[in-house]
């Protein structure tokens, strides 16, 4: 590795690679908790310098992953196989805003609210908006195919994404996709979106980017029991209502999240909904009336209804100190990520409580419910053995449920390290096959982030 570091030295100046075992510590974990050092870290400025750091760890055979903010929920970018980390954190610039063309390039570094801030006084927004998006960055977006709580409208970055630079695992250099509509050729760009960084690394994006809604409402419906928020949920959907963001917290999330936030969510509910719609003013009015009467209609005991900007953000609050709010429980939280065809989600909810007790498992829950994407959050200790076993037997049953039911055992977390094991649940070999042999065709050395995303072959060491 003395060699590789030199090499790195020489291209991205000494200042920018680590070697010392306090500065790669850093880089060893995400926010899953799992741990694994790598041996050099190393901090491109440019896209060229990229190339240059990948071509030098393919001339000497050494792993590499790429990492922006170190965010992901499922492990991706943990160096199991030690080796180089490419942290992307100094290419961060937004490139090019084309409003007329309706596109933003950026590097893979820029966050996402970077994006939008520099958007919104142009009257535009990015679609994609993870929980994580004020540190998240748009390559690691991208990377995971993330979703957030406008998905069930907008869909997930897969979406969003139009073109990418990218470097190949030798080094060279290539653009995928097109801004233009319907370019020819196959789809290169969804193949990238999503693989976790295991076919190369990006080192540009084009994302298409939309119009702000000419008006925004935000409404909290208070339900005495989970079951009539559910039911509530597919209510405004068989009515044609599409919202823009439909989240669900159930009692024990609005417990944890009232004691850290103060949120305002009544302690007694048995769930919440966060509902969120926009457009023009008067479908916008349409939308609110039509929710206001399905929530009545439900027995939602009570309906707020933000007038004002500071009312919506006191209203969102509570859904966006979940996760930080549980983190609070435990020195680790383990956070699943499962998605069901919709009008499953309420027996894969009941699922999930009812396998919870029987393992011994405090479990809470938010969901994007608008499209079926439910997110246990399971505070943990990772010294407990009987609690690590127990926990890890909880999770292999509910994501048996889920495929069981329909669904998909990631929603918009990636596989990374925590479903690896687990998709022999969706796929057969076969299949699994045919995605190790589109890996080979970029990467067939096996360098790309390895041991994520996709399994090895049964038997293969």
């Amino acid at each position: 590795m003395a060699r590789l570091g030199r090499e790195l030295g020489e291209i991205v100046g000494p200042s920018w690679v680590m070697t010392e075992p306090h500065e790669l510590f850093a880089y060893a974990y995400d926010a899953t908790g799992e741990k694994a050092m790598p041996d050099v870290v190393c901090f491109p400025g440019t896209a060229q310098e990229a190339a240059g750091v990948v071509a030098a760890a393919h001339r000497l055979g050494v792993p590499l992953l790429a990492r922006g903010a170190g965010t992901n929920l499922s492990g991706g970018t943990i160096p199991v196989a030690g080796g180089l980390v490419l942290a992307m954190n100094r290419m961060n610039r937004i490139l090019e805003i084309d409003v007329e063309g309706r596109t933003a390039t950026v590097e893979p570094g820029c966050p996402n609210l970077a994006l939008q801030e520099a958007l919104r006084p142009l009257g535009f927004f990015c679609a994609p908006d993870p929980s994580s998006h004020r540190v998240s960055t748009l390559g690691g977006n991208a990377s995971e195919n993330a979703g957030g709580p406008h998905c069930a409208k907008y869909g997930v970055t897969t979406h969003h994404v139009l073109a990418l630079e990218v470097v190949l695992p030798d080094g060279r250099r290539a653009r995928l996709g097109s801004p233009a509509a319907d370019a020819p050729g196959l789809d290169l760009v969804g193949l990238w979106v999503g693989s976790e960084g295991t076919l190369g690394v990006i080192t540009g994006l084009t994302v298409r980017i939309l119009p702000l809604p000419d008006a925004v409402q935000t409404m909290l419906a208070v339900f005495d029991d989970l079951e009539a928020a559910l039911q509530t949920v597919s209510d405004i959907i068989a009515a044609r209502v599409v919202p823009a963001t439909l989240e669900l917290l159930d009692r024990g999330t609005i417990e944890t999240v009232e004691a850290f936030a103060h949120a305002g969510y009544p302690l007694d509910a048995g769930a919440v909904l966060l509902i969120e719609v926009d457009g023009t003013e008067p479908a916008v009015a349409h939308a609110r009336e039509a929710v206001a009467r399905i929530c009545r209609e439900a027995g939602a005991r009570e309906l707020r209804i933000a007038r004002d900007e500071a009312e919506r953000d006191a209203l969102w609050l509570g859904r966006r100190a979940a996760y930080g709010a549980a983190a609070r429980l435990s020195s680790h939280l383990w956070t699943q990520d499962i998605t069901v065809p919709r009008p499953r989600l309420a027996e894969m909810m009941r699922a999930v409580r009812r396998i919870g007790e029987n393992y011994r498992i405090p479990m809470i829950a938010v969901a994007h419910a608008g499209d079926g994407n439910l997110h246990p959050l399971v505070p943990y200790n990772p010294k407990d053995a009987d609690q690590m076993r127990r926990m890890k037997a909880a999770d292999r049953e509910i994501l048996e449920t889920c495929v069981r039911l329909g669904g998909s055992i990631t929603g918009e977390h990636g596989v990374g390290l925590d479903k690896i094991g687990n998709l022999e649940l969706m796929f057969a070999e076969e299949d699994l096959g045919l995605m190790r042999h589109v890996k080979a065709v970029f990467d067939p050395e096996g360098r790309m982030n390895p041991g994520k995303a996709i399994p090895a072959a049964r038997g293969a060491v």
